[in-house]
C-alpha cells in the first residue's frame, strides 16, 4: 500500500483522487483554472454520498447491496466529479465508490451500465488471452503515431495485471491490463483498471476500480466481493432474455475485452481519464500515478499534523 495514512472518511479520499487529476496539469495551471470547479465537484460528491450498509438501485436495473465501510456517490456528483478529474462527461456512469475506513485505501469505483444489448458469451469457451493481448498491444502501437503527433507520451501494455476469466454460471468476466509509460523501467507506479463486469439482459453494469498496481493484489477480492453484491432485478438477468424480443449487442465478449477500436486504434488513453468504446474501461494514471498518490497523501499527513 502506498504511505501511513491516518484513518479518514469518504470526503478525504474524494479528495485524494481530485489532486490526482490536479497532478496530471501543471500546477500552476491548476490553480489558476480548475480549482474552483474540483472543489465545487468535491463538496456536491461529499454531500451526496450514501454510506453503507445500503441498498443502492442502478437505474431499474439491478441492485448493489454496499457493505459497511464504503460510500456511493451518485450518477450527477460522480459525473462531475470525473469532468474535473479529466474525464469527459460519460452519461453511462451510475455512480462510484470509495472507502471510509482503514489505512492506504487509495482507490476508487467506478460503477457504470452500458445498454448494449444482450452479449452472446459464446467465444468465451475459445478465446485465447494470449491472442486477445497481442491484438490489444499491436492496437497501442497504432494508436502511439496519434499520441506523438498530440505531443502524449507513447503508452506501452506490458501484459494482463488479471488474465481475462469469464463465469459462465454467474456471468461474471473479470480482467485487467497493465499499461505504463513506452519504455519505462519500473512497472511499479503503473495505473491498473481492475474490471468487474455483471452481464444482463438488456447489457452490462461494469465496477471498475482503479487503484495502482502494488495495491491491486490486496484489493481485488474486495472487487470481487463487491461484484457478488451486485444482482440484476427479476426480469432483467442475464436468464430472462427472449431470443424473439430482445436486442442482441454487436459484440461478444472477446470484443467487449479486446475492443474493437483497440484493434485499429489501440487503446485511446492519454493522460487522466478518457473512454475506449465498447469495454468502456478506463486508463488513469498512466504517467506515474503511484509518485503521485505518494505525493499527495504524504502532503497531506504533514498538513495534518
Amino acid at each position: 500500500m502506498i504511505g501511513n495514512i491516518p484513518t479518514r472518511n469518504a470526503s478525504f479520499w474524494l479528495a485524494g483522487f481530485i489532486a490526482l487529476g490536479l497532478a496530471l496539469v501543471p500546477a500552476a495551471q491548476a490553480r489558476q483554472e480548475t480549482q474552483t470547479p474540483i472543489d465545487a465537484a468535491y463538496d456536491n460528491a461529499s454531500k451526496a454520498m450514501v454510506n453503507g450498509p445500503a441498498d443502492i438501485k442502478v437505474l431499474s436495473q439491478a441492485e448493489l447491496k454496499l457493505p459497511e465501510g464504503f460510500a456511493y456517490v451518485p450518477k450527477a456528483e460522480s459525473i462531475k466529479l470525473l469532468e474535473a478529474m479529466g474525464n469527459g462527461i460519460d452519461n453511462e456512469v451510475e455512480g462510484m465508490i470509495f472507502p471510509t475506513t482503514g489505512e492506504g485505501q487509495n482507490w476508487f469505483i467506478v460503477v457504470s451500465f452500458e445498454n448494449s444489448g444482450y452479449i452472446k458469451d459464446d467465444d468465451a469457451k475459445e478465446w485465447d488471452p494470449a491472442d486477445l493481448l497481442e491484438s490489444i498491444k499491436a492496437g497501442t502501437e497504432e494508436a502511439n503515431k496519434e499520441r506523438v503527433k498530440m505531443g502524449i507520451p507513447e503508452m506501452e501494455v506490458r501484459g494482463w495485471a488479471e488474465i481475462p476469466r469469464y463465469d459462465v454460471s454467474t456471468h461474471q468476466l473479470v480482467w485487467s491490463l497493465k499499461s505504463v509509460d513506452k519504455g519505462a523501467a519500473d512497472e511499479s507506479a503503473a495505473g491498473v483498471n481492475y474490471n468487474t463486469i455483471l452481464l444482463g439482459r438488456e447489457g452490462k453494469i461494469s465496477m471498475n476500480l482503479v487503484a495502482d498496481l502494488q495495491s491491486l493484489e490486496s484489493l481485488k477480492p474486495m472487487a470481487n466481493n463487491m461484484l457478488s453484491q451486485l444482482t440484476f432485478v427479476p426480469g432483467k438477468a442475464y436468464s430472462d432474455f427472449n431470443e424473439s424480443t430482445d436486442r442482441v449487442a454487436e459484440y461478444g465478449l472477446a470484443a467487449l475485452v479486446a475492443g474493437a477500436a483497440a484493434k485499429k486504434l489501440g487503446l485511446l488513453g492519454v493522460i487522466g481519464l478518457f473512454l475506449v468504446k465498447f469495454g468502456k474501461f478506463i486508463l488513469i494514471g498512466l504517467v506515474g500515478v503511484g509518485a503521485v498518490l505518494r505525493s499527495f497523501f504524504s502532503g497531506r499527513k504533514k498538513a495534518d499534523q
